[in-house]
């Protein structure tokens, strides 16, 4: 059970942060080309990586308790 929470804690945490990458689309589009800097982008994708094991750290008492 454990190994589920974790496996589904991956796509939750990735379906979040798109979210989060598209969401500035809505912005005027001269504030895009600041927003979507390479260096923003960048570290966006540095993100992906290292916020996975942020949240299974952060959520740890719930992946470990295996109770609804």
């Amino acid at each position: 059970m454990v190994a589920v929470r974790v496996v589904a804690s991956v796509p939750a945490t990735w379906g979040v942060l798109i979210v989060l990458l598209l969401a500035p689309a809505a912005l005027p589009e001269p504030w895009q080309y600041y927003i979507y800097s390479p260096a923003s982008v960048g570290l966006w994708m540095l993100t992906v990586l290292v916020a996975l094991v942020v949240v299974c750290t952060v959520k740890w008492p719930w992946i470990r308790s295996c109770s609804r």
